[in-house]
Order: structure tokens, then sequence, then C-alpha cells
């Protein structure tokens, strides 16, 4: 009976530690696109600086 009741106790452990694991995997996806979508924006921000001369007074 002991054994049983370890097994279980391993297995809902297991269960809600999925859980974590789902959730830090959405994060670093999250984290990602942001940063990616950040680094395009400053990319296309400095070609259009550069390409669009200033206008001097």
């Amino acid at each position: 009976m002991f054994f049983v009741s370890k097994v279980v106790f391993v297995m809902l452990s297991l269960f809600c530690l999925s859980g974590c694991i789902v959730t830090s995997a959405v994060g670093l996806a999250v984290d990602t696109v942001t940063t990616v979508g950040s680094v395009a924006v400053k990319t296309v921000g400095a070609v259009a600086d550069a390409a669009i001369p200033d206008k001097e007074d």
C-alpha cells in the first residue's frame, strides 16, 4: 500500500510540474518574439534615418 501511495504522489507531482514547464515554454516564446520584433523595429528606424536626409534650416 505504501508503494501505491508513493507512485500516486509522484504522478501527481509530475502532472503539476508539467503545467510549469508549459508556462515556461510559452513565456520563452513570447520573450523571443518580443525581442525579435523590437530589433526589427529598431533596424527599420535606423535604415529610415540613414536613407532620409535631415532637413537643415
